[in-house]
């Protein structure tokens, strides 16, 4: 029996237990993770001194050219030093930056990292206006302003380029518009500089916006379109030819900047473009090849496989995002065939698997998989990696081939471990990645199913569900086109990407970068195996001009150079790999890990002393709930602590007050 006493006792070891991790535990402790922007402290300060973004979008054949403007505004009576973290396209070459400050207009310079780290401190120590763009992910950007001053206005221009590759006739755009919160379990103390981002503060879900969003897109294919839809955002499309349109966002469209802009648009007939594109410089010559794919044939002889669901429930999948998981499951296991085996980890802090070894696809077992899923809420941490280890580790048959589905949002900070533990098993396993969301991690989700050799898939609403997998099983069901080279006849490349071509899956062009010497002439012959058999494509060198619109190709062959070094950044190759990074981003003017941004206004303007260092909360993503964040109490200030003990102590009181009062008390 447990007496009065005893219970105010347990209160009292229960409340103090739930203090706030960011007081019961030292600074050294800490996790590194995002935080919840509290409201209050210094008036004099703005806080959220982004005031807009503006996106404008030229995109011509198959590539896009990218501007996009960030406006700061010091409204408080201090002066600033801002950082802002936001994302990009994972493909985007980042190639230009200006900053201005009045009427005055300064050409960014890029450097190494730690050069350009060191020369916007001292600018900043000095007085100096100055901004510093850093590349934390090949997908996530950081921005550094110092000593914007009380009435300052301060534009940054970024500008890019990335190719639109279509799948299955559809080519997509996607602008990502904002960073969704990282799990990590790295600690404040042990955390290294490339990792500071993720503890970024954030705004609670519902927030009103603290900056406008804008995008303006011109779309010039160069052959009929057939339709353009926009189906994350409400737009208007105008179109001035049947082969250029307009698209804006809707005057009803009250902020977009919470998910992913996404344009899709085919061209007439469902052709793609495909063929040879040059490009030659002063120093340097460049070639881009896009390949056609033969049509997919179906074919009736599929050999048995295993698939193994790896299912995120963390807590940033609470919701909206978890329960689109769940259709989609639904579709995916409730439509395996009859020779197939299955298995189901879940996965958040720890995982949990279904099943010691994979079940046949019966009735009885697909329900028992339904019913293992349906009751999971979505809570926790994001332990990918050891879910995955714990996939790969499961017994297999040797006469499955075994497919890892890995179902996230992917809001994770260690993805290069995550990638580099799927290369190691490629022997073992190939892996799909499904990312699910209104602005998933696309670099994780990327990533894997390229490290796996599989395909990526993201789907941003539910009705979207049943065609995420019903594209990939045609996508496991054969590939497109197996056995690829690329041989070249009286051409001279070099320096080619990639270097060996994998098998394609999806009904997408090959895509071929790379330099030459010498003449152009001579023939490039595209060869392979598809579902009628042999397959073969030759171009002609001499029969394509080199045209000066072509320009972005330098940027584009050193970014998707780049991509695969920084893929294979791994063990004794990460110092070789890092160096030609860093002499790739400095000679073709590119951002990268290793290059920054750095642009300063020679000019002493804060004479006031120490400007007050801002961190400018970020928005969730939509239908991302509170819980994706890690450390929501860790800034409660103090007095939220004095509040929790005090209603500790009168609760004791009023119970204390009940028992001599002689009335039962059951708590």
């Amino acid at each position: 029996m447990t007496t009065r006493s005893g219970k105010c006792v347990l209160i009292v070891v229960v409340c103090l237990c739930w203090i706030p991790p960011g007081y019961a535990e030292s600074d050294t402790d800490r996790t590194l993770s995002p935080y919840f922007y509290i409201e209050g402290g210094d008036p004099s300060v703005d806080r959220f001194p982004l005031k807009s973004t503006q996106v404008t979008v030229n995109i011509t054949g198959v590539i896009a050219y990218v501007v996009i403007k960030q406006e700061y505004e010091n409204t408080g009576l201090r002066p600033l030093n801002a950082r802002y973290v936001f994302p990009a396209s994972t493909r985007a070459a980042v190639h230009g930056m200006k900053m201005t400050i009045g009427d005055d207009v300064i050409t960014a310079r890029v450097k190494e990292r730690e050069a350009a780290q060191k020369e916007f401190n001292q600018a900043k120590e000095e007085g100096k206006s100055a901004s510093l763009l850093k590349q934390q992910r090949p997908n996530v950007f950081s921005m550094n302003v110092a000593n914007i001053l009380p009435r300052d206005t301060v534009a940054i221009e970024l500008r890019y380029t990335e190719l639109i590759v279509p799948t299955g006739g559809v080519y997509s755009f996607v602008f990502p518009t904002l960073v969704g919160p990282r799990y990590t379990s790295l600690s404040e103390a042990n955390a290294p500089e490339t990792d500071r981002w993720i503890e970024n503060p954030y705004l609670k879900a519902g927030s009103d916006p603290m900056t406008t969003f804008n995008i303006f897109v011109t779309l010039s294919t160069g052959l009929p379109l057939q339709d353009a839809v926009c189906p994350s955002h409400s737009t208007e499309i105008f179109y001035e030819s049947e082969s250029v349109a307009n698209v804006l966002l809707a005057e009803s469209e009250t902020f977009g900047g919470n998910r992913d802009f996404i344009l899709n648009y085919r061209l007439a007939g469902e052709q793609i473009e495909s063929g040879l594109m040059r490009f030659e410089g002063e120093d340097e010559k460049f070639f881009l090849l896009m390949v056609q794919p033969p049509e997919r044939v179906e074919t009736a002889d599929i050999p048995p496989r295993e698939y193994i669901f790896v299912v995120d429930v963390s807590g940033s999948m609470n919701g909206f995002p978890l329960n689109t998981a769940k259709k989609l499951l639904d579709n995916l296991i409730g439509n395996l065939r009859a020779t197939d085996t299955f298995n189901v980890i879940l996965f958040a802090g720890s995982s949990q698997v279904m099943a010691r070894s994979s079940l046949p696809a019966t009735r009885k077992n697909v329900s028992r998989a339904i019913r293992f899923i349906s009751n999971k809420r979505g809570g926790g941490g994001t332990e990918l990696l050891s879910a995955l280890k714990r996939g790969a580790a499961l017994p297999g048959d040797d006469g499955f081939a075994r497919t890892l589905l890995v179902i996230t949002d992917g809001y994770i900070g260690a993805e290069k471990e995550v990638f580099q533990m799927i290369q190691s098993n490629l022997s073992r396993m190939n892996v799909f990645a499904f990312g699910i969301g209104s602005s998933v991690n696309r670099y994780l989700i990327e990533g894997m199913a390229k490290a796996g050799q599989g395909e990526p898939f993201v789907v941003t609403r539910p009705q979207e569900a049943p065609e995420a997998a019903a594209r990939f099983r045609e996508y496991v069901r054969a590939p497109v086109l197996t056995g690829i080279s690329i041989d070249y006849e009286g051409f001279e490349p070099y320096a080619v990407e990639p270097p060996a071509v994998p098998d394609l899956f999806a009904a997408r062009p090959l895509i071929i970068f790379g330099k030459y010497q010498g003449r152009p002439e001579g023939t490039i012959a595209v060869r392979g195996v598809g579902g009628i058999g042999t397959y073969e494509q030759q171009f002609d060198i001499a029969g394509t001009a080199a045209l000066e619109v072509n320009s972005a190709l330098r940027y584009l062959w050193a970014r998707t150079r780049i991509a695969r070094l920084s893929d294979a950044c791994f063990g004794d190759r990460d110092s070789e790999n890092r160096q030609e990074i860093t002499t790739l981003g400095l000679t073709y003017n590119l951002l990268t890990d290793y290059t920054s941004f750095i642009a300063v206004k020679e000019e002493i303007r804060n004479t006031q002393g120490p400007s007050e260092e801002v961190d400018q909360p970020l928005a969730l993503p939509l239908n991302v709930s509170n819980l994706a964040v890690g450390r929501p109490v860790a800034s409660v200030p103090e007095p939220g602590l004095i509040l929790i003990l005090a209603g500790t102590f009168v609760f004791m009181a009023i119970l204390n007050r009940r028992g001599r009062q002689g009335r039962s008390t059951d708590l």
